[in-house]
């Protein structure tokens, strides 16, 4: 089926994918995403590799959320999702321009 040349070329081009794979996931693990909930009161910063940098509530929502603790609570859990849908979103768009246009399935085998 493949020839000496053909197949070690083949194994050379996933060596190459698969080291721009790990590139552009370290570069991603540093990537910072934006999320959140309650029309901007609750704000979220994190990494694509899902680790959160900070959190700001808008000191008005603090004010208002003295008697509904669950309502806050609610809130930066949204945030926090919105973030992680965003980084998850990102990390897709950029890990699959290395397995455009391989068989399905075969993008698995470069993880």
């Amino acid at each position: 089926m493949f020839g000496k040349a053909g197949l070690g070329g083949l194994m050379q081009q996933a060596q190459k994918m698969q080291e721009n794979m790990k590139k552009a996931q370290a570069e991603l693990a540093q990537t910072q995403v934006n999320g959140e909930a309650g029309n901007g009161l609750v704000k979220v910063t994190a990494t694509c590799n899902h680790v959160i940098h900070k959190i700001d509530i808008d000191p008005k929502l603090i004010a208002q959320s003295v008697d509904d603790k669950e309502m806050l609570e609610d809130l930066v859990l949204a945030a926090i999702a919105d973030a992680y849908e965003k980084a998850e979103d990102l990390t897709s768009s950029r890990m699959s321009q290395f397995t455009a246009g391989l068989p399905a399935g075969m993008g698995d085998f470069f993880k």
